[in-house]
């Protein structure tokens, strides 16, 4: 049955948020229009993923097909690249995806506090989405924003919070995305 209706998730982009409508569901949809760009582009499938990735939060599976095709791959190889990075997926996510980092100087400065408050506040545990569909939370290596442990990262853009006050911000902040 194919789908004919619009979601509408919002992404936090700095300090901005923005709108990207997508179709709902995967019946009907054209990738095709995100893949093409890439396609004669050397290391075109990595952009191509990025593509997929800001407009669906995750890699659909058709979308592989379609890459597969587009790049003359095998849907396994295809796979393998959007399962070997860790910023894509074929899971579907949550319009906010918030990662903690847990390198050691996140972890030496309470990234698991971090983790701790995160899944009392959502309701959920890291991997999980919440039921709404607003907030997937994981962990993650190294944001390369060591200097300002601990770091979590909500849509890759990182948070950084003096680490005596992220108790006070961070219900702060998810309240303020719930309201997006």
């Amino acid at each position: 049955m194919p789908f004919d209706h619009f979601l509408t998730r919002r992404i936090l982009k700095s300090t901005y948020v923005c709108e990207v409508k997508i179709l709902a569901g995967e019946a009907g949809t054209d990738y095709k229009p995100l893949i093409e760009p890439y396609r004669q582009m050397r290391g075109g499938i990595i952009e191509a993923l990025h593509a997929l990735m800001r407009a669906y939060h995750f890699i659909p599976p058709k979308a592989l097909k379609d890459l597969a095709k587009a790049f003359r791959m095998t849907e396994a190889e295809v796979y393998g690249v959007a399962s070997f990075y860790s910023y894509f997926t074929t899971k579907e996510q949550g319009a906010y995806v918030i990662r903690v980092c847990r390198s050691a100087p996140c972890h030496l400065e309470n990234a698991q506090g971090v983790m701790e408050l995160l899944e009392k506040e959502l309701g959920i545990h890291a991997g999980q989405t919440t039921e709404d569909g607003k907030f997937t939370l994981e962990w993650t290596e190294c944001v390369g924003q060591c200097a300002h442990a601990p770091v979590y990262t909500i849509n890759r853009e990182p948070v950084t919070e003096p680490k005596n006050v992220f108790s006070e911000q961070i219900p702060l902040l998810l309240e303020q995305l719930r309201q997006n």
